[in-house]
């Protein structure tokens, strides 16, 4: 299936039916007042996170979604019928903007959850609704009002608790396959990865994060050059981010510190906030050199790039040194999870009932 991570889509609602003058005719009856009912509704359109979806692609070729408009009101106190509801499914970690102004309308975080993006236009009222006893003939109806009318864009982020990053070919898809259930494509050339892969990684029962891998990124990513920049997007809700740097390139000339320089500066070029986020360094494909010059060629690298935070050691091929980064990877997002479930301590001075105490 292609990866689609933006599509724009024009919603629809049902307007309301029209209101209805009537009056009562029967045998002996002569005044049967009036009858006229209200009109339907129109249908909503609904939108509901799915999290057996994983792509937009659905909306890139469908973009008018329109639901049904209200039945009219008829005589014999007849209301018309609500006009049918749609829903569309959409995938977790979707956000529905207004493309005319760019706000930011809702964020569809958690599975199952359901929100309204177009109501429908109430049905107007038919003669009944304007008897009195001034008025015992009322003429008057009113028609539906409108329902909704909206040009949105959809906005995929994928929900992840460590992201990759690093330069193409520096080992990612490796990474997520020798640690997770992922499977990616893997070759001996660059941009292998087109669009960005999740993977559930297990540390034991009931315990485990998931890792997402975008395409590489390279000098001038942020100005559109490569593919990475397109998806850094899917990093921004991330707890943790790995720096995966090639220590054995093919090509001699080509210097690891550099390449990890440049990554960091499209990283800060794209987003601040993602720039500030948590970051290890992942120094990878060290079965690749003679063991004899691993120590050195670590410590020369870490000095040169002038890195103060963590440093794991470790070949993705061989999954040498995976499994003690994976456990640091889990303890750190188990971490964080937690500090955001304990409770919030309150200030004495604005507690409930605290006013009346004093």
């Amino acid at each position: 299936m292609k990866f689609v991570d933006e599509a724009f889509i024009d919603v629809v609602a049902g307007d309301g039916g029209n209101g209805c003058v009537s009056f009562r005719h029967e045998k002996y009856k002569e005044f049967g007042g009036p009858d006229g009912g209200d009109g339907g509704r129109g249908g909503h359109v609904f939108a509901v996170a799915d999290p057996n979806l994983n792509t937009l692609v659905d909306y890139r070729f469908s973009r008018r979604h329109e639901a049904k408009r209200g039945e009219h009101g008829k005589g014999s106190d007849m209301f018309g019928a609500a006009g049918s509801d749609i829903t569309l499914k959409m995938p977790v970690g979707t956000i529905v903007t207004d493309a005319e102004t760019g706000q930011v309308l809702y964020e569809l975080l958690t599975p199952g959850e359901v929100v309204t993006i177009a109501k429908g236009g109430d049905g107007g009222f038919g003669n009944l609704r304007f008897k009195s006893s001034i008025n015992r003939a009322p003429r008057q109806k009113t028609p539906g009002w409108p329902g909704e009318k909206k040009n949105l864009k959809l906005e995929l982020k994928v929900l992840a608790d460590v992201g990759l990053l690093g330069m193409p070919n520096a080992g990612k898809s490796t990474f997520i396959a020798a640690v997770s259930n992922a499977r990616p494509k893997i070759a001996d050339y660059p941009f292998t990865t087109l669009h960005p892969n999740l993977g559930v990684v297990r540390v034991g029962p009931e315990q485990s994060f998931v890792v997402a891998d975008i395409p590489g990124l390279i000098e001038g990513a942020s100005e559109g050059a490569g593919l990475g920049h397109q998806f850094l997007r899917h990093l921004q809700r991330t707890r943790l981010l790995l720096h995966v740097v090639d220590m054995a390139p093919f090509d001699d000339s080509v210097d690891p510190v550099a390449q990890a320089r440049a990554i960091v500066g499209e990283l800060k070029k794209y987003d601040a906030e993602l720039y500030a986020k948590p970051r290890w360094l992942v120094l990878n494909k060290l079965d690749m050199v003679p063991a004899e010059e691993r120590a050195a060629r670590v410590k020369d690298f870490v000095k040169r790039f002038k890195w103060k935070g963590p440093v794991f050691e470790i070949s993705a091929l061989t999954r040498e040194g995976c499994q003690p980064l994976v456990q640091s990877i889990y303890q750190h997002v188990h971490a964080q999870q937690k500090a955001l479930q304990e409770p919030v301590e309150v200030d004495p001075r604005f507690a409930l009932g605290a006013d009346e105490e004093q």
